[in-house]
């Protein structure tokens, strides 16, 4: 997510449980629209390469 400029924190064992994982985004008013449609997109762009 980097890469596409989008700041997120990967959470994984033992915060989370063992065999799973989790991203934390954060939103915040000072982002617009534009910004928030171009982190969906990356985050699905990125999502659909891991098949």
């Amino acid at each position: 997510m980097l890469d596409k400029n989008v700041y997120v924190t990967g959470f994984g064992f033992p915060v989370v449980p063992e065999g799973t994982a989790r991203i934390r985004i954060q939103v915040s008013d000072a982002l617009s629209y534009e910004d928030i449609d171009y982190a969906v997109k990356a985050f699905k762009e990125v999502f659909d390469s891991l098949d």
